[in-house]
């Protein structure tokens, strides 16, 4: 399951999730200052267990924009705020199999509610797979895999509207209730 952050000791708890997991992996700490939206994930037993960030997107100060080159009617649906991007993709390193999708309904769930055609970021190459390959995510690689801020990266580009407007084919996908 998973949980909107709505006060200064869920964005604590947020923080120190996402910050242990990028210590672990070797990764530049970047906050944002003002977030979209920030999701933890919660276990059936309460348990906060990862997080998931959404951005707007700006083509001018973006991170991603230093590793890829978006395509144009990409570039026009960012004008038309239509693009988010997702950063502080995180679960506990015990946690990491379990709880994915709760993770990646999470990123839906905000895309749907707030009608974002596509949300773009910079993934892991091993993440990358998974989700391309177990979780069948409609998604596309915008740039070559690059050494960024401490890891390697594939900067890729999702079409969450092609998700959330067809969920049956997604049995993974998890709104809350």
């Amino acid at each position: 399951m998973f949980k909107f952050v709505e006060n200064e000791k869920e964005i604590e708890v947020f923080n120190d999730i996402w910050t242990s997991v990028w210590k672990e992996k070797g990764y530049e700490l970047e906050y944002s200052d003002h977030p979209l939206a920030r999701y933890i994930i919660v276990t059936p037993d309460g348990q906060y267990i990862g997080t998931a960030e959404i951005n707007s997107f700006n083509k001018n100060c973006s991170s991603l924009m230093k590793v890829a080159t978006l395509h144009k009617h990409i570039l026009a649906a960012a004008e038309k705020g239509l693009v988010a991007e997702i950063d502080k993709i995180a679960l506990l390193k015990s946690y990491r199999g379990s709880y994915l999708s709760d993770l990646l309904s999470s990123i839906v769930f905000f895309a749907d509610q707030h009608h974002y055609r596509y949300f773009v970021s910079l993934l892991e190459p091993v993440f990358y797979r998974a989700l391309r390959v177990s979780f069948r995510i409609p998604m596309e690689k915008i740039g070559n895999e690059t050494y960024y801020k401490g890891d390697y990266v594939i900067p890729v580009l999702f079409d969450t509207h092609q998700m959330y407007m067809n969920m049956p084919s997604f049995n993974w996908l998890k709104y809350p209730s």
